[in-house]
């Protein structure tokens, strides 16, 4: 199935972009981050779907869907809407536009996976790429700390997810040792996000506050036994057990 992702969250783009590359059955074929680079992807590329952000600049997602319908496509993609307010007006005006599914901020990604396999059902086209898919490829290491971060329930918008990732990432390529946090992998993550030190602290805590809250409290919890039980585990644990993790899961494959 290959996707359009219009959102002018350039970070929840490439996390959407991350995760549907672990998917063997999704193809990312672009990313726009305003409505009007949207509608000339969608012309261009023509995709079978479109995850469409409804509040952008220049044009928002309800003036794309409105031009949409004027654009002669020789079919026109399918369309999800993302938004981070679910009103019954908004909904009915997404409806009354086209929209074939909406998902609410912050989402479930395996969620949306499977709501964009139901739509594939519907199309013979969609079926038949589907179904000459062979197994799924192995995983890089980036593509497994993806996938368990996802697990976990990591809302991929918050800034926090990229540099949980990228901690992570550290980690497994130059090892995890006592102090390296705070000294080493704060400050590089600091310098790439032309951030600070106490922000990316702030950014990964955030991130699992809200998996631990919001997200996959159960997964957390088996991730990081015997050490967090009732208590949310601390951003070095969660790296170091997301890290470890990851190079078990690479070695049993």
């Amino acid at each position: 199935m290959r996707i359009l992702v219009v959102d002018n969250n350039v970070e929840l783009c490439r996390a959407l972009q991350e995760y549907f590359e672990t998917q063997p059955d999704f193809e990312v074929v672009g990313l726009a981050y305003d409505g009007e680079q949207a509608l000339t992807l969608v012309q261009e590329l023509q995709p079978d779907v479109m995850l469409l952000d409804i509040t952008m600049p220049y044009l928002d997602g309800l003036g794309v869907m409105e031009r949409l319908r004027t654009i002669e496509l020789e079919r026109k993609p399918k369309v999800v809407a993302i938004t981070a307010f679910g009103t019954d007006s908004l909904l009915a005006r997404l409806m009354a536009l086209g929209a074939d599914y909406f998902m609410v901020k912050p989402f479930n990604l395996d969620i949306l996976a499977k709501r964009l396999r139901e739509f594939a059902q519907d199309s013979s086209a969609m079926i038949a790429a589907s179904s000459s898919l062979t197994a799924q490829p192995r995983l890089t290491t980036e593509q497994k700390v993806m996938r368990l971060l996802h697990d976990m329930g990591v809302p991929p918008h918050y800034k926090g997810f990229s540099y949980l990732k990228e901690a992570v990432l550290l980690c497994t390529d130059d090892g995890y040792f006592a102090g390296g946090l705070t000294k080493e992998i704060y400050p590089a993550l600091a310098e790439k996000y032309h951030t600070t030190a106490s922000g990316v602290e702030a950014g990964i805590r955030n991130a699992v506050v809200a998996a631990w809250e919001h997200g996959n409290t159960s997964f957390i919890r088996q991730l990081c036994e015997p050490y967090c039980d009732e208590r949310m585990p601390t951003n070095s644990l969660i790296i170091a057990k997301i890290a470890e993790e990851s190079q078990t899961s690479q070695t049993n494959e």
